[in-house]
C-alpha cells in the first residue's frame, strides 16, 4: 500500500482524504492541518497533526492548500529527498522547495463542501521530475481513479483555463438564467431538463456538433428580440459577446 500524508484541510484535502480512505491500495498515514477542527468532526479516527515536526514517514506528501501558500508550505516541511506534490491546476512544479523530489497530483474536478463525488471518474493529471516518481504517483492516482494522465505544465495550465470555461463560466450562465427566471416569476426548474440534455449531448457529440440556437443559424431577428428583452447591461454584454463568439467560430469552419 502507498503510504500517504495530506497537508491541508480545505475542500480538495477533504475529498482526497475520503478518496484515499475508500481506496484499497492507499494507506493515509496522517493529515497535517492548521485548522483541524473540521477534519476532526468528519474523520474522528484520523491521525491529524498541527505541527510539521511530527510528520510521519510516507511515500508521498500531498500539499492541498491554496495556490499562493504552496511554496511557503513546502519550504517549511522538515523533509529531505521525499516525494512532495501539490494539487494545483496552474501553479508550476518549480514552486515546490527543491530539497525534495517534486511533482503535481492535479484532480481535474470541481470540489464543493459536502457534495459527494464519484472519485473513480475524476481525471488525475500527473507531472514529476523523475520517472520513478511518476510511477509512484501513477499507482496512487490509479488507486483512486480509472482516469489518469501524464500532463505537462503547459498542458495543465491550458486544461485549467478550459475547465474555467466549461465549469465556472457555465455555472455563472446558469446564474444569469436563474436571475432571468426569478425576474419574470418562472421556476428555474423548467430549464433543468434542457441543462441536463445539453450536458448529455457532449458525451457522444463534439461541442461543434451539439451547438444550436439563433447565433448559429444567423437568426438576427431573434437575436435582436433577445437583446431588447434584456434590461441588465451586463447580461446584454455577455449575450452579445457569446453571440459574436459563436458566429466567429462558425466562420472559421
Amino acid at each position: 500500500m502507498i503510504k500517504t500524508v495530506i497537508i491541508g484541510s480545505g475542500n480538495v484535502a477533504q475529498h482526497l482524504i475520503t478518496a484515499f480512505r475508500e481506496s484499497g491500495n492507499v494507506h493515509l498515514v496522517q493529515v497535517l492541518a492548521r485548522h483541524p477542527k473540521t477534519l476532526e468532526q468528519q474523520f474522528p479516527d484520523l491521525d491529524i497533526i498541527t505541527d510539521a515536526a511530527s510528520l510521519a514517514e510516507a511515500d508521498v506528501y500531498v500539499i492541498a492548500v491554496s495556490d499562493n501558500a504552496i511554496g511557503a508550505v513546502s519550504s517549511q516541511l522538515p523533509l529531505n529527498n521525499k516525494l512532495v506534490v501539490h494539487t494545483s491546476g496552474t501553479t508550476p512544479l518549480a514552486v515546490l522547495d527543491p530539497k525534495n523530489r517534486r511533482g503535481v497530483f492535479y484532480p481535474l474536478q470541481t470540489f464543493t463542501k459536502g457534495k459527494r463525488l464519484a472519485y473513480h471518474h475524476i481525471p488525475f493529471c500527473l507531472e514529476t521530475e523523475h520517472e520513478s516518481d511518476f510511477a509512484i504517483l501513477h499507482e496512487l492516482a490509479h488507486s483512486v481513479s480509472e482516469s489518469v494522465y501524464r500532463i505537462s505544465e503547459d498542458q495543465r495550465k491550458a486544461l485549467h483555463v478550459a475547465a474555467v470555461f466549461v465549469c465556472n463560466f457555465t455555472n455563472h450562465l446558469y446564474q444569469i438564467g436563474h436571475d432571468l427566471c426569478e425576474e419574470h416569476q418562472v421556476p428555474f426548474a423548467i430549464l433543468q431538463p434542457l441543462i441536463a440534455e445539453t450536458a448529455d449531448k457532449i458525451q457522444t457529440l463534439t461541442p461543434q456538433q451539439a451547438q444550436t440556437g439563433p447565433a448559429l443559424r444567423g437568426d438576427t431577428e431573434t437575436l435582436n428580440r433577445h437583446l431588447a428583452a434584456l434590461t441588465d447591461a451586463t447580461q446584454k454584454e455577455v449575450y452579445q459577446l457569446l453571440t459574436k463568439s459563436i458566429i466567429d467560430h462558425g466562420k472559421k469552419l
